[in-house]
């Protein structure tokens, strides 16, 4: 008998079985900082500690704001990796920034002298609070306008009186050190406020959106925040399941053996993520972290097989030039063959390969050559195939909660789910015959009138192409064309 209330569509992933209109696309979700300070009206515009839908650059920075300055506006780098990015453009995705201008902010205000010419003054900032700026004795809208350029990090000033050569300008800045992983971590509290990863069931409550991706770049390397994530990860809403890409640390792995220490250390192990090191710079001088970049080619590439996630990110290019370590590591990189001993640790990483950068590594961060006794764990496919088909199910049948549970009804579930998964293989994403069957056993008369049904699937996802070897031999037998 079941010994949870159940009232809904539900699945998991069991045990695995190894032997000798499904989910509408991939839908990421960034946890971090952006600067929502250059936005005017931030504070009424539902961009903090909520979930927000970004589709284009243009559109990112009118909602979000934007700076290049990656490592205090974090989600900027989402930005730019979907929607700025030489090698293809890649989204929806969402975004669910915690920084708070009303509480991230330097107490005293910046008093400036502004000099106009032509009625026109600039200087730059992506710290200031455009909703909080002023000049002296001067009303926006009716002696003056403020605007913003975001390619230039520029507030330009306007004055409509062009006799005006200095003016007194008073504004309030953000401090983006202030934000905490607690803050990244957020929560729920008894009033039914959220923040930070605690507002991850609202993209579901408020758009119905099921996240499968969830990335904390600038964030994840702090152990309690890739612990959140995972954890959000399983069962949101109470349903859904998403995988997880997170950072080990440069600050303390800046050599392969390190990063292979850290990660074991710190408990980087979930089979619900993978996990990269080091970084990678771009031929501009954008610093990248991989789980960024792994995020924006599993949406890519789900999405060039129809959202259905049965191809790896590994082996697929990436717009860097090299790998990062941090200022003044003295590391000079490695090639994809050293890179192996990275992956062999259930650790992804970036290397040149075949002419190009590419992501390096198709495992989860479960894997350990040698010591990994559960298949599932193998492959990154693995996971999210599975939790793609869990996902599909419950988005499929929901609608149909709650009306008879008639024999028709039971017999179409199970042929809805056997011709989809027959689909799977056709397409190359299954191997061998999965099946969706309705067992008596798993159905006890005690479960059934309560009206708890349970169908079980058992699914081998195709396997990765790891690895090629050919064994080439010398034959003397083509000496024989000389005495012929």
């Amino acid at each position: 008998m079941a010994t949870t209330y159940l009232h809904g569509a539900y699945g998991g992933i069991g045990a695995t079985q190894a032997k000798s209109a499904i989910q509408s696309g991939t839908i990421p979700v960034y946890f971090g900082t952006a600067p929502v300070n250059l936005v005017r009206g931030y504070a009424d515009s539902g961009v903090i500690n909520t979930p927000v839908r970004l589709t284009n650059f243009t559109q990112a920075q009118a909602v979000c704001g934007y700076s290049s300055t990656w490592a205090s506006y974090t989600l900027c780098e989402a930005v730019s990796a979907h929607f700025n990015n030489p090698l293809g453009n890649c989204g929806p995705i969402y975004i669910i920034n915690v920084l708070d201008p009303d509480k991230h902010r330097k107490a005293e205000q910046v008093e400036k002298v502004l000099t106009f010419t032509n009625g026109r003054a600039e200087f730059i900032s992506d710290a200031i609070i455009l909703d909080t700026f002023a000049l002296a004795d001067m009303a926006e809208g009716t002696d003056y306008s403020l605007d913003y350029d975001f390619t230039r990090s520029c507030v330009i000033v306007t004055v409509k009186d062009r006799t005006k050569t200095t003016v007194n300008a008073t504004y309030h800045v953000v401090d983006s050190s202030a934000v905490t992983a607690e803050d990244i971590i957020g929560g729920v509290t008894s009033e039914g406020e959220y923040s930070g990863i605690g507002a991850l069931p609202l993209l579901y409550a408020q758009e119905f959106q099921v996240a499968n991706l969830l990335a904390a770049p600038g964030w994840s390397h702090i152990p309690a925040v890739y612990n959140a994530l995972i954890t959000a990860s399983q069962k949101i809403n109470g349903h859904w399941m998403a995988f997880v890409a997170a950072d080990i640390s440069l600050e303390n792995a800046g050599t392969i053996e390190a990063a292979k220490a850290w990660k074991k250390a710190n408990g980087y192990t979930s089979e619900y993520s993978k996990v990269f090191w080091p970084q990678a710079k771009t031929s501009t001088g954008e610093i990248y972290h991989l789980s960024t970049l792994a995020v924006w080619v599993m949406q890519m590439v789900d999405n060039d097989h129809d959202g259905v996630p049965g191809e790896t990110c590994s082996n697929k290019a990436v717009p860097v030039i090299c790998q990062y370590f941090g200022d003044g590591a003295k590391n000079r990189g490695f090639d994809q063959e050293t890179g192996n001993a990275l992956n062999e640790n259930g650790i992804s990483t970036v290397a040149p390969f075949n002419g190009k950068w590419v992501l390096w590594g198709g495992h989860t961060a479960a894997y350990a050559f040698g010591v990994t006794s559960d298949a599932l764990h193998i492959f990154d496919t693995n996971i999210r195939m599975l939790e793609h088909i869990v996902n599909s199910f419950q988005k499929e049948w929901a609608p149909r909660v709650d009306k008879p549970m008639t024999i028709q009804l039971r017999d179409e579930i199970i042929h809805r789910e056997n011709d989809k998964l027959a689909g799977y293989v056709a397409q190359g994403y299954l191997v061998g015959n999965p099946e969706c069957i309705f067992l008596p056993s798993e159905n006890a008369d005690s479960d059934v009138m309560n009206g708890d049904f349970r169908w079980n699937l058992s699914a081998t996802p195709t396997p990765q192409f790891k690895s090629g070897t050919i064994s080439v031999s010398y034959t003397d037998s083509g000496l024989s064309v000389y005495s012929a």
